[in-house]
């Protein structure tokens, strides 16, 4: 992962010649980037999914909160998000208090993007920082219309299903590799 932008080439938009041609998933380090990031999210969560705008940004959204954001970009285009917080503070993610929790929070990728493998990059970016991080497993809420998804991915679900903004979700977790 990088967060060098490539300025190559003028525009009269400042953001299309600040991410003109990048193409991955990228930390969203600076203000501009978090904002693309909060774009990807506003399009699916509450446009799409009707999510009330007042739960989809909280206090882990705020400058200088704990939390790690991520952006994807084709050709410079903001097509997915997430974001990457410690899980202390949150329930549980195993039976166990021993080692440290991440927790993946609002997954996102913009419908006419699904489908090319973007959801993937998004969680392998997640979980490479999550291990550099020092987390031993992760945790997150996953829509229950997309727990395939997180299952193919090696997340394990536990509990029972559950309302999170209107929508069922399930609670799953994945331990690393190595950790106990």
């Amino acid at each position: 992962m990088t967060s060098e932008h490539n300025g190559d080439g003028p525009s009269s938009d400042p953001r299309a010649a600040r991410t003109a041609g990048r193409t991955g998933v990228f930390v969203a380090d600076t203000a501009a980037e978090r904002d693309d990031a909060f774009e990807v999210r506003r399009s699916v969560f509450v446009d799409e999914q009707g999510v009330d705008a007042g739960l989809e940004y909280d206090e882990h959204d705020e400058p200088g909160a704990d939390a790690t954001h991520f952006v994807a970009y084709v050709d410079g285009s903001p097509i997915g998000a997430a974001r990457l917080r410690s899980a202390n503070g949150a329930e549980p993610s195993s039976g166990s208090d021993d080692g440290s929790a991440g927790k993946v929070e609002r997954v996102a990728v913009a419908a006419d993007s699904r489908g090319d493998g973007w959801g993937h990059r998004v969680m392998e970016a997640i979980e490479t920082r999550a291990r550099e991080e020092g987390f031993d497993r992760l945790t997150l809420h996953a829509q229950t219309h997309v727990r395939g998804f997180y299952d193919h991915l090696g997340y394990e679900a536990r509990g029972e299903e559950f309302e999170e903004a209107g929508i069922p979700h399930i609670a799953m977790d994945k331990q690393f590799e190595g950790s106990a």
